[in-house]
């Protein structure tokens, strides 16, 4: 159907697209429709004069806006028929009681022009099929003989005023080429306001699944960094406490070393007391014993007051006749306590 001439909706211009794809090509644009409604309009303000000019009614008419055009693009019947009367055609209502009388068969009609609430469009026959020629359709819309005659009904009930288009069409490529062969429809062309509400709905869909995949992503890579930046808080803090015990036992075995060179007690700011060392020494224990807890196996009843062992868990495996750092760390502390006694006994002894 590609032969077939079609012009789409734009603006309020129905009535340049009825004409255009009745007539089957480009016949007419806004500005001669334009220049016929006006001719219209200066003959009706001629007639209104006859009058008198000074009368209610002609004043009355020159202030109302003109019936034939308006700034949307819209034109009346009056419009369209004198457009239709250079080609020759007319227009008779369809649905008038004087026509019905005749019970014309449709089919035997050649075009038909509808119009509803300012809407026109066109039904035309071309070659031995008709079709629906309406500018809100994407595409012609293949009308069968048989559902001809209920479409039209249809329409009627619907409230459309339908006229029948009386004359000689113009000859057009699609008339000619649809006399040798017949078409078919597999699907029914969509109006353009539902083929933009789908194509607008396919749009919007896209970039906002993509946003929520994104942000699915993004807080799943946040809750990531979370714990990742929890973990290393853990870490920091237990460095910071390993680190804080091992320069108190570092100090304390410095003290130890220059009080059994020097044979005096030190009193340097830099010493630990046996109390605080203990308490350190005990947090750090906790803290250890906390961390084993939390990774035991789930259902075993913790024991608060074990000290962790040097021998289970993979950090405490270590070859045989090897030490671990916690045992070093444990005879270091024992061996500053046992100096900070023998400093007590000393001084007592003294």
């Amino acid at each position: 159907m590609e032969s077939i001439f079609h012009e789409k909706q734009e603006g309020s211009l129905c009535a340049q697209h009825c004409l255009n794809n009745l007539l089957q090509g480009e016949y007419f644009s806004p500005v001669e429709l334009s220049s016929i409604a006006h001719q219209l309009d200066e003959e009706e303000r001629m007639r209104m004069a006859e009058g008198g000019v000074t009368s209610e009614d002609y004043r009355t008419f020159l202030q109302q806006p003109s019936g034939n055009m308006d700034d949307s693009g819209f034109f009346s019947i009056q419009v369209i028929s004198n457009a239709l009367k250079v080609w020759g055609l007319e227009l008779i209502l369809f649905n008038s009681p004087e026509y019905q009388r005749l019970r014309i068969d449709p089919i035997n009609e050649r075009s038909f022009i509808c119009n509803y609430k300012e809407h026109w469009f066109t039904v035309r026959k071309l070659g031995k099929q008709w079709f629906n020629l309406n500018s809100l359709l994407t595409g012609p819309e293949l009308i069968s003989d048989t559902y001809l005659a209920l479409f039209l009904a249809q329409l009627q009930q619907e409230g459309y005023s339908i006229f029948v288009v009386k004359g000689d069409l113009p000859d057009c490529e699609a008339d000619q080429l649809l006399q040798m062969i017949r078409v078919q429809q597999m699907q029914r062309p969509k109006l353009i306001g539902e083929e933009l509400a789908q194509l607008k709905e396919q749009r919007v869909q896209e970039p906002v699944l993509e946003a929520n995949d994104g942000l699915a992503m993004l807080d799943e890579d946040e809750e990531d960094l979370q714990r990742a930046l929890a973990l290393s808080r853990q870490d920091i803090d237990v460095e910071d406490e390993e680190a804080d015990l091992r320069r108190a036992i570092q100090l304390s075995m410095q003290g130890s070393s220059r009080d059994k060179s020097q044979d005096t007690p030190q009193t340097s700011s830099t010493h630990l007391t046996s109390e605080e060392l203990r308490k350190r020494r005990e947090a750090y224990f906790e803290k250890q014993q906390q961390q084993r807890q939390q990774q035991d196996v789930p259902g075993q009843l913790p024991q608060p007051c074990d000290r962790p062992s040097t021998s289970s868990g993979p950090r405490g495996s270590h070859p045989a006749g090897a030490m671990s750092e916690e045992d070093m760390l444990r005879a270091a502390v024992t061996l500053s306590l046992e100096t900070v006694r023998n400093n007590f006994k000393a001084e007592g002894k003294k």
